[in-house]
């Protein structure tokens, strides 16, 4: 098994309200990164940010991606983006299956699926979200609601592909309430989804899918979280929109 490079990436989510600002807030972050090694660091703004982070971010070695993708390439599907036009303006990851999009937009098992075969076909990375609601976490359902989630929205992976795939565990009930899960509970969790991922594809293969942890990262929590054998990084919401505080999130210590 490879060591696996931990890896942080900043889900700005709608944010910030224009275009100066954004440009900003990737020049600071890209500032208070700087000299950092050994960890992987991704932004992913809006889409009309997409290309002016990207020049922002230029030379930092923190990459773009985007917040979701349509499965086609082009054609009459009015507000859509695809990878193709993604890849073109230099994204490296798509959030797939993010909770948000999962019960604001109703996306299903199915369409995430379409979604993540889409991105990989393009050579770029999904970020597979994944994660239990309130009630299904307080009725002790939480890997059986990851393990359904991963199959449905795995199917057709290749243990190849796999390598290129990172899963992040996000509990619906941790994202944006400042709820977190407490290290034991997520590690339980991390640690699920990597047998898991072994009983599916090997576990040469498990051991070297990066496994993140979001909800309500803060730069207090980070520490012990990432000192967990089975979380190699965080999916960082409202943390990332203030550059310290995702600077210091990007250089955790862990204990």
């Amino acid at each position: 098994m490879m060591a696996r490079t931990p890896i942080i990436t900043g889900n700005w989510k709608m944010n910030p309200g224009d275009m100066a600002s954004a440009v900003q807030l990737a020049a600071d972050v890209a500032a208070q990164t700087k000299g950092l090694e050994g960890v992987e660091v991704g932004i992913i703004p809006p889409y009309p940010f997409v290309p002016p982070v990207r020049d922002a971010l230029k030379g930092s070695g923190i990459t773009v991606g985007a917040q979701n993708a349509f499965v086609e390439d082009k054609g009459a599907f009015t507000g859509a983006v695809s990878t193709t036009m993604l890849l073109s303006v230099g994204c490296e990851y798509v959030l797939c299956g993010h909770s948000e999009r999962r019960t604001i937009f109703k996306e299903d098992n199915a369409l995430i699926n379409s979604k993540v075969l889409k991105v990989l076909s393009k050579n770029m990375r999904p970020i597979l979200c994944i994660g239990e609601s309130k009630e299904e976490y307080e009725s002790g359902l939480n890997k059986e609601v990851c393990a359904v989630q991963l199959g449905k929205n795995l199917a057709g992976v290749t243990a190849e592909q796999m390598k290129d795939v990172v899963i992040a565990y996000e509990p619906v009930w941790a994202i944006g309430t400042g709820l977190v899960a407490t290290p034991e509970v997520a590690q339980s969790v991390h640690a699920y989804i990597r047998s898991w991922l072994a009983g599916k594809y090997g576990q040469a293969v498990a051991d070297d899918v990066r496994i993140q942890y979001g909800g309500s990262v803060t730069p207090e929590s980070v520490d012990d979280l990432m000192a967990c054998p089975d979380i190699d990084g965080a999916l960082v919401g409202g943390a990332s929109l203030v550059a310290d505080k995702f600077a210091r999130i990007c250089r955790f210590q862990a204990v």
